[in-house]
């Protein structure tokens, strides 16, 4: 009997905690930081499209990216959903496995996620943000890096091979595009100290959240206004390479898998070793009960959307109290 309450007190808790993160607005940009230990932000939500929709047009009014919507609404027409079809919201997310300070970009997640330093008597917050990053033959770089310069209203350069590549489809560039509505980098940029890379806005938002650029990070230029003025000289950008995370949310542990990199050779086996792999370290000293079926799921259908895939268990300490108790 005893037993039967914790694993019912262990489900009661969880679902008053999901259901204060929708309270929270699970369509903002911001989100409470977590505690250490705890690695789950956002939560799940439906809209109803209109017959006039399409997934790129709930895409952009949610503020999600075009491949992540259509990764999480399998078998949902991109350009007509229908009208009353439910489209899930993929807006909760297990942070990834990084340092929580400055700016991350997850590349296969193709999301950005931001850890300003809170003023005097703030709490800590994560933002988060869909990105577009580099094609398969313009790879984003990964690595560490920093923010070096902040440019409003920029002029572009195109490099040569850009020109070049213009030229070739019959789209000559000019040696400068100046600021304005025809500028590729939008109102504001970021300049990394990786030569070459920025992130900055843009002029055609249907992109966001695909692989179209020549290497630089695009974002919604509603979102990289308010990120611009908060970000610093000198902030620390991680760009990382996660396709699957692994985190917890109380007693539960929730799986997140997005499709690998178009041109890494990473199939469903090693997807799983990985994710094994991560749920060992997380699960460290840690009695668990995983769903094996579950875990097989999320690999398999690699739709981004955070998966249960486990509860903690009594330990044998917590198991001697509750017979001595019962």
């Amino acid at each position: 009997m005893r037993l039967t309450r914790r694993c019912y007190s262990l489900a009661r808790n969880l679902t008053l905690l999901l259901v204060a993160m929708v309270s929270f607005n699970c369509h903002a940009a911001i989100y409470p930081l977590p505690p250490s230990g705890t690695d789950l932000i956002g939560a799940l939500d439906t809209v109803t499209a209109n017959q006039q929709d399409t997934l790129l047009d709930i895409a952009k009014r949610f503020n999600i990216g075009q491949k992540e919507i259509s990764i999480s609404n399998p078998g949902v027409d991109r350009w007509l959903p229908g009208e009353n079809t439910q489209i899930l919201l993929p807006t909760r997310y297990v942070l990834p496995d990084t340092p929580r300070d400055g700016v991350v970009l997850n590349i296969p997640e193709m999301r950005l996620y931001y850890y300003p330093s809170p003023g005097k008597y703030q709490h800590r917050t994560v933002e988060t943000y869909p990105v577009s990053i580099g094609r398969m033959d313009w790879q984003t770089p990964l690595g560490d890096a920093r923010i070096i310069a902040k440019t409003v209203n920029p002029v572009w350069r195109p490099p040569e091979s850009i020109k070049q590549e213009h030229a070739a489809a019959g789209d000559p560039l000019p040696d400068v595009v100046p600021a304005g509505p025809d500028n590729p980098l939008g109102h504001y940029a970021m300049r990394l100290n990786i030569p070459g890379y920025l992130i900055h806005g843009t002029n055609k938002s249907l992109g966001i959240g695909m692989r179209v650029t020549h290497g630089c990070v695009r974002m919604y230029p509603s979102d990289i206004q308010k990120l611009f003025p908060r970000i610093k000289i000198g902030t620390r950008v991680r760009i990382v390479n996660q396709p699957v995370k692994v985190g917890w949310y109380a007693d539960a542990l929730f799986l997140e898998v997005h499709p690998p990199l178009e041109e890494e050779t990473v199939d469903a086996n090693l997807l799983g070793e990985q994710a094994k792999q991560l749920i060992i370290a997380k699960t460290e000293g840690i009695p668990i009960a995983l769903n094996d079926q579950q875990i097989s799921n999320a690999i398999k259908q690699k739709t981004g959307v955070p998966v249960l895939i486990g509860y903690r268990t009594l330990n044998s300490t917590d198991l001697q109290h509750a017979l001595e108790e019962g």
